[in-house]
């Protein structure tokens, strides 16, 4: 990381960037060129790694390009504000913290995992508990993406 001044390496720090930021936006490979979509999600943090949950319609181009290849990007992005630099152009900037991170994504097929997918997907959006029952999760794919590989940082002043 370039700027380690605003490098944060806190577990603590880095959820709670997570927890601020509205959409997970995975990267995906297509061909020869990246596949950015922004995803509502859900998480933990297991044995040092990220563990997200998206969900999906049950077919579709992210299915396909996740079933040729598992490996992805994940970037967050929260308290994004701008900073003015009045009339120097060179002086503009943003407050901010982000996430970023490689992993895979699996395609849940065990009906226990998905549940337990979308009731912290739908926890994380709304700030509620939901039940979900199996003709929730067999209407939808449930995504695991486990994210060992990450960096975070952040610009607070």
């Amino acid at each position: 990381m370039r700027r380690k001044d605003r490098e944060i390496t806190s577990p603590e720090a880095i959820l709670a960037i997570i927890e601020k930021a509205k959409h997970l936006h995975l990267g995906l490979f297509d061909e020869g060129y990246p596949y950015v979509v922004p995803l509502h999600f859900g998480f933990e943090y297991t044995n040092g790694n990220l563990v997200f949950y998206v969900h999906s319609a049950k077919e579709g181009h992210k299915l396909d390009l996740i079933r040729n290849n598992p490996n992805v990007c994940v970037e967050l992005e929260s308290d994004v504000l701008p900073v003015s630099g009045g009339d120097i152009p060179c002086k503009y900037g943003a407050l901010y913290g982000s996430v970023i991170g490689r992993g895979k994504a699996e395609i849940l097929a065990d009906d226990k995992e998905k549940t337990k997918g979308l009731e912290l997907l739908m926890e994380n959006q709304t700030g509620r508990s939901f039940n979900i029952d199996s003709g929730m999760t067999g209407s939808v794919e449930v995504i695991r993406i486990t994210v060992s590989d990450f960096t975070s940082k952040a610009r607070q002043k």
